[in-house]
């Protein structure tokens, strides 16, 4: 009897442990019961340090560069109003044709590995480091979608210290650069015709058509205007109404 129990024992024991290992097994990382990995995961890592000096010293206020209220970090449709200023109203339009979906948190769709944190959350170092450690994929950022040469051109020319954050405010400021190599005060003063500006714009921004109603960049990099002619010319005219 002593031996049959004992048999009894070790039968019953086998059976759970192997209904336990089952139920661990249900858990393992290849299971369809594992802790899901987030589609959105962004590659962690350490990103380097860069250096550089300040952007906006001299900025006199109440001036083009004065400083600005935290904006919302989406742009808004070109059904909605353009609101504010006519340098605001461009910015709007411009975000609407390179970022409509996520503002000035915008990465390019093609970049295989992503920053390793929201754009407006990273320095200006951290970025430059994100750009050197991924070579060979799109690195186009921010609701104006700045390329690498163009941001780099920019801070090397009005030196920006690389712990600045890569908010909306800054990156409001870079955009009011590249307005004025256009030429916004000659198109401000009447110096320079309205269509003329526009290609100036499109020049820079993709997004943006020329008067043939394609980016003057089409189909460079998958590049293609996100608004038609007649879009861009209506709401052109209404902030630049002479």
């Amino acid at each position: 009897m002593a031996t049959l129990a004992l048999a009894l024992f070790i039968a019953v024991f086998t059976k759970v442990g192997a209904v336990r290992a089952e139920a661990v097994s249900l858990l393992t990382e290849d299971s369809v019961f594992a802790p899901q990995r987030s589609l959105f995961h962004s590659p962690q890592g350490a990103i380097g340090q860069q250096t550089g000096s300040s952007l906006f010293a001299g900025r006199s206020a109440g001036g083009l560069f004065a400083p600005l209220a935290i904006r919302p970090l989406s742009a808004p449709t070109l059904g909605s109003a353009l609101t504010g200023t006519q340098i605001e109203r461009l910015r709007q339009l411009i975000g609407h044709a390179e970022s409509r979906r996520d503002g000035y948190d915008a990465v390019q769709h093609g970049a295989r590995v992503k920053p390793p944190g929201r754009p407006t959350q990273m320095t200006i170092g951290e970025i430059i480091a994100w750009i050197d450690a991924t070579p060979g994929q799109p690195h186009a950022i921010g609701k104006f979608q700045f390329i690498p040469p163009t941001l780099l051109r920019l801070v090397a020319r009005t030196g920006m210290p690389p712990t600045t954050k890569f908010s909306p405010q800054v990156q409001d400021r870079l955009a009011d650069e590249l307005l004025l190599e256009a030429g916004l005060r000659e198109a401000s003063s009447g110096n320079m015709g309205r269509h003329h500006f526009m290609r100036k714009l499109a020049m820079i921004w993709a997004g943006l058509p020329t008067a043939d109603g394609k980016s003057y960049y089409d189909g460079y990099a998958g590049n293609k205007a996100s608004m038609t002619w007649a879009q861009y010319d209506t709401e052109m005219k209404r902030i630049f109404p002479g």
